[in-house]
C-alpha cells in the first residue's frame, strides 16, 4: 500500500492555463507545491470503477459511492459446467464480493514524491478494476453441494440381451469437480460480470473403460449374430433347441482388464432351464447297478447294469457359445459331449467283487395294514440294490431318506416318547430290525444302531433296531475285504433283506441270555386326539451275543446289551373336544 500525505484543500478558483504558467516562472518546486495543491486529495480525477466515477473524491465519499452502485453491479448468479452438466452458483452464498477498500487502494493518489505529484498534474485516473474477495470456507461449502447435482459417475459403453434383441449401453465420460481449483475460477465470472456466459469449472475427468467403438464391435461380431437364430444340439441321441429367447436370459458380456467386451454363458443355469431338462428327460443320468439275486446260496447277475449318461454345465456351454458366432442361414447345429458313469457293479467284474455267495438272509413278518405295506415297500425300494465296497460305511437314513410324503412315506403307527403314535414313516422300523440281524448274521461291523424304547413281540429280543430321522441311524462298516450287495424284498406281511459278498466267518449264531431287572408296566388314561390304545408289557434287560464260527469251532464273542422300558397300557378315553360328530 502507498502512504498517504495529508490533504491539502484545492485551489479551485486557479486556472489551468495560468497555472501552467506561474508554474514555467516559478520552477520544479513551484510545480511540486501546485501539484500538491491540486492533487492532494486521495481519488485522480477520471478515475472510474466499472464506470462509476470516483475522481477527485476523498476515500470516504468513493466508497460510498462505490457502495451505492458497485455492489448492485455484481451478478446475482454465475453460470457453470461441470462436464457436460450446466448449474448455477449464488454468489453471495459462494462468499464472493467487491472488496471496495482495496480497490480505493489501488485508486488512491497519494504518493509524496515530487515525480509522482507533478505526475499527477498531467494524468487522469482512468478505469480501475475491482478488486474481489473470496470467503473460502463459504466456496468451499457451496462447490461440495453443487458438485453433489453435478458430478457425474463414469458409465462404461455395454451389451446386453432381452427378449431375444440386442440392447447397447452408450459409453460415458465421469467428472468429479475439483473443489481446491474451482475456489479461484470463481473469480473471473464474478469479475466479468456476464451472467448468461457460462464457466467451465476445472474437474477430474475418467474416461469409460469400454469404448463406444467396442461396444459396436461386440455387437457386429458376436452379439447380432448370437441372437439372429436358434442353436440346435444332440446328446446322447436327444435333440434340444435353444431359441434366443431362450439364451438371453442367461448370456452377458463383460468387460476384461483392457475394456474388451467377452461373452459369458452362466452354463450351470442354463442346464437347469426347462428348455434343457425336458429335452434331457430321457437320458439315464445315473448308472445302474447289475441286479444280483441267488441261486441256491450262489449269488447270480439277474439283470445287466446300465451306464449313466451326465450332460455337463461346462460341456454344454463349450457346444453352445461356438455356435453363437455363427450368421443365419448357416449351420447352427453341434453335438454336446457327454460323460459316461460306470456302475459299481457289472456283470463282468462281480465276481471279482467278491459277490460269489450269501452272507446272511432275515425275515420278519407283520400284521398287515395299509400303512405299514406302502412304507415297508417304499424302504425296501430305496435299500434294494445298495453296494457297499470294502471299509465303506452304509447308512439307513442316507439311503432311505427323510419319510416325508414327497419321498413317498405316509402316516403310520410308530413309538414317541415310550407310547405308540401316529407319525411319518411309521412301520419302517420292521426294515430297520430286518437290516440290522442281516447285518448281526453277515459278521460286519456295527457302528450305529438303537433298540425300540419297549420290547415289541414280533422281533428278537435284543436284537431289533428303529430309526429316526435326525436323531438315530443304523450304520454298519463293511469290514469283510469284499464288497457286500444288499437285496431287499418285501410283501404285504414281511420284508426280507439278504447280504451278498464273501463270507469271512464259517457260520455265526445268536445266544440270548435271560431277561434281567424286570419292571413292571403302569396303567393309564388318555385323551389325547391321536391317542392309540397300548397293552401292557414289563420291561426288563438282555444281552445277546453274536457268535463267531471257523473251522467248526468258536473263535470269538460280540456282546448287545438291550434296555428295554416297560410298555405300560395305555386306554384311550374320548372328550368332547375329540368326539366325532
Amino acid at each position: 500500500m502507498r502512504p498517504r500525505i495529508p490533504s491539502v484543500p484545492r485551489i479551485a478558483s486557479l486556472p489551468p492555463v495560468a497555472l501552467a504558467g506561474g508554474a514555467l516562472t516559478v520552477g520544479v518546486g513551484g510545480l511540486y507545491l501546485a501539484g500538491l495543491l491540486l492533487c492532494g486529495g486521495e481519488i485522480e480525477s477520471g478515475t472510474t470503477v466499472r464506470g462509476v466515477d470516483i475522481g477527485g473524491l476523498t476515500h470516504e465519499e468513493a466508497t460510498r459511492k462505490l457502495e451505492q452502485h458497485l455492489v448492485a453491479a455484481g451478478p446475482r448468479k454465475l453460470t457453470v459446467k461441470v462436464g457436460d452438466r450446466e448449474g448455477s452458483v449464488d454468489p453471495r452464498q459462494a462468499g464472493l464480493a467487491f472488496d471496495i477498500g482495496e480497490t480505493l487502494d489501488r485508486a488512491a493518489s497519494t504518493d509524496a514524491d515530487p515525480v509522482s505529484v507533478i505526475g499527477g498534474l498531467f494524468r487522469s485516473g482512468g478505469e480501475i478494476e475491482p478488486v474481489v474477495r473470496v470467503d473460502e470456507g463459504k466456496a468451499r461449502a457451496a462447490l461440495g453441494k453443487l458438485a453433489k447435482t453435478l458430478d457425474q459417475k463414469v458409465r462404461d459403453g455395454a451389451v446386453s440381451f432381452t427378449d431375444g434383441r440386442v440392447e447397447q449401453t452408450t459409453p460415458r465420460a465421469g467428472y468429479a469437480l475439483n473443489v481446491d481449483a474451482a475456489i479461484g475460477a470463481l473469480r473471473t465470472p464474478f469479475l466479468r460480470g456476464a451472467a448468461d456466459s457460462v464457466t467451465v469449472l476445472p474437474a477430474r475427468e475418467t474416461k469409460p473403460r469400454v469404448t463406444a467403438e467396442e461396444v459396436r464391435r461386440a455387437v457386429r461380431e458376436f452379439a447380432q449374430p448370437a441372437m439372429s437364430a436358434p442353436v440346435t444340439l444332440t446328446a446322447a441321441g436327444k435333440r434340444l433347441t435353444l431359441t434366443p429367447t431362450v439364451l438371453d436370459e442367461y448370456l452377458t458380456m463383460r468387460p476384461d482388464d483392457a475394456g474388451r467386451l467377452t461373452p459369458e454363458l452362466d452354463s450351470k443355469a442354463l442346464r437347469a432351464a426347462p428348455a434343457v431338462t425336458g429335452a434331457l428327460n430321457g437320458l439315464p443320468t445315473t448308472p445302474r447297478n447289475a441286479r444280483l439275486g441267488l441261486k441256491g446260496d450262489k449269488a447270480v447277475v439277474t439283470a445287466d447294469a446300465r451306464l449313466g449318461v451326465e450332460v455337463t454345465d461346462k460341456a454344454l456351454g463349450k457346444a453352445v457359445l461356438p455356435l453363437l458366432t455363427k450368421p443365419e442361414g448357416a449351420a447352427r447345429t453341434g453335438e454336446v459331449e457327454t460323460r459316461q458313469i460306470q456302475p459299481e457293479v457289472t456283470r463282468e467284474n462281480a465276481a471279482r467283487l467278491g459277490l460269489t455267495e450269501k452272507m446272511s438272509s432275515f425275515t420278519v413278518n407283520f400284521e398287515p395294514a395299509a400303512y405299514r405295506t406302502t412304507n415297508v415297500g417304499r424302504a425296501v425300494e430305496l435299500i434294494n440294490g445298495s453296494v457297499v465296497m470294502p471299509d465303506e460305511t452304509w447308512s439307513f437314513n442316507q439311503t432311505v431318506g427323510e419319510r416325508t410324503e414327497a419321498n413317498g412315506f405316509v402316516d403310520g403307527i410308530m413309538i414317541y416318547d415310550d407310547q405308540y403314535a401316529k407319525a411319518p414313516g411309521g412301520g419302517v422300523s420292521a426294515v430297520a430290525t430286518t437290516v440290522f440281524n442281516a447285518m448281526f448274521f453277515a459278521g460286519v461291523k456295527p457302528v450305529e444302531y438303537g433298540a425300540h424304547s419297549f420290547y415289541i413281540e414280533r422281533y428278537p429280543e435284543g436284537r431289533e433296531a428303529t430309526v429316526a430321522w435326525g436323531s438315530l441311524d443304523l450304520r454298519f462298516t463293511n469290514d469283510s475285504g469284499k464288497a457286500v450287495y444288499i437285496q431287499a424284498e418285501s410283501t404285504d406281511t414281511s420284508v426280507t433283506v439278504t447280504f451278498l459278498g464273501t463270507k469271512k466267518y464259517d457260520d455265526i449264531t445268536s445266544v440270548k441270555g435271560p431277561r434281567t431287572d424286570v419292571q413292571q408296566p403302569e396303567t393309564t388314561v388318555s385323551t389325547a386326539e391321536r391317542c392309540v390304545p397300548q397293552t401292557p408289557l414289563e420291561g426288563f434287560d438282555v444281552t445277546v451275543d453274536r457268535v463267531f464260527h471257523d473251522d467248526g469251532r468258536e473263535v470269538r464273542r460280540e456282546p448287545f446289551r438291550t434296555h428295554y422300558t416297560p410298555r405300560n397300557e395305555i386306554t384311550c378315553e374320548e372328550t368332547p373336544s375329540t368326539r366325532q360328530p
